[in-house]
């Protein structure tokens, strides 16, 4: 009996363990094969912190989604339209604080219709995020007339995307700050605990008296403000906004979260993981880059990813 129990308790640090394994040895790999392209150079490991920020930040969001049971696929287009409002009322009022409040209170607004489709009318969050990820993608391209929208805003750029503190990229600093306060806020927190069993037993977790449908309505919001900061985070790097921000980021966004060990049938999420997992998957953009492989080349490898991915996640869960 101990013995077994012994066994299942090294299985199951091995399993928390996983992710660092894997970051070191993917750090291991392409430091050996790009020994003489700079890989391990500080302008490329900072420049692999600004690739990876928005992807981590939104990682973030979807680890409370995922650990509910649910999913949502409208974030990237949220990033779009996010960006898109912020950077058009910061250019007609010159209002730092004004653009910043009207574009993460469009994630909030969409958060908020998703949660309540979703936890209220009972749609699965598949299809209503399906559906509102088309709605929001086409207010993106109508509002913005499918034209860039530059921003000009020199305090702006540099807090929110392209200034650096030192030899610390600021964007860097978002990172880690928002991973430290989800890690709490999942872990160490009621709230957190809540997620969880909402995602590990629904009906146990509304006979204990927590209120499901609430906990999904604040993971759905949680999520596409979390988006929304990325797409002002975008902005800022890129000096402007576009409709087409975001829209390669899903794949990589759920990717990294089920490889840093957040199931995708709920119960178990990890924040660290996540970034973990957002910073692996821009460390092989960045390697395979040197190694001069193609976009098209790295997408099917993304793709084979998270195949891979959810593929051992169901496998950990009929165990």
């Amino acid at each position: 009996m101990n013995t077994t129990l012994t066994e299942k308790m090294k299985q199951v640090k091995w399993r928390e363990l996983v992710i660092y394994y894997i970051f070191l040895g993917v750090i291991l790999l392409f430091s050996i094969l790009l020994f003489d392209k700079g890989f391990l150079s500080g302008s490329n490991l900072m420049n692999i912190a600004r690739q990876t920020a928005m992807t981590s930040i939104m990682a973030i969001g979807m680890t409370f989604v995922l650990s509910t049971g649910e999913i949502d696929l409208s974030f990237g287009s949220v990033v779009a339209l996010s960006s898109i409002i912020t950077t058009k009322i910061l250019n007609n009022t010159g209002s730092i604080l004004l653009a910043i409040v009207c574009g993460l209170t469009v994630g909030a607004v969409i958060g908020l219709a998703n949660g309540l489709l979703v936890a209220k009318m009972n749609i699965p969050s598949f299809l209503v995020t399906l559906g509102m990820n088309g709605i929001v993608l086409g207010l993106a391209r109508w509002v913005s007339n499918l034209q860039s929208i530059p921003v000009n805003n020199d305090v702006f750029t540099f807090i929110f995307g392209s200034g650096d503190i030192g030899p610390i990229p600021i964007l860097f600093v978002w990172t880690v700050s928002l991973t430290i306060i989800g890690h709490l806020l999942l872990k160490k927190t009621p709230y957190g605990r809540r997620v969880l069993a909402t995602g590990g037993n629904k009906i146990s977790a509304m006979y204990s008296g927590i209120k499901v449908p609430n906990i999904k309505i604040s993971v759905m919001l949680l999520n596409s403000v979390m988006a929304a900061l990325a797409g002002i985070l975008y902005s800022g790097r890129l000096h402007g906004a576009r409709y087409t921000l975001g829209e390669n980021d899903v794949m990589i966004v759920i990717a990294a979260v089920i490889i840093g060990g957040t199931s995708m049938n709920g119960g178990k999420g990890s924040v660290v993981g996540s970034l973990l997992g957002a910073l692996i998957m821009g460390i092989l953009n960045n390697g395979l880059i040197l190694m001069g492989f193609s976009v098209d080349q790295q997408m099917i490898f993304r793709g084979l990813i998270i195949i891979v991915s959810v593929a051992l996640t169901m496998r950990e869960k009929r165990k």
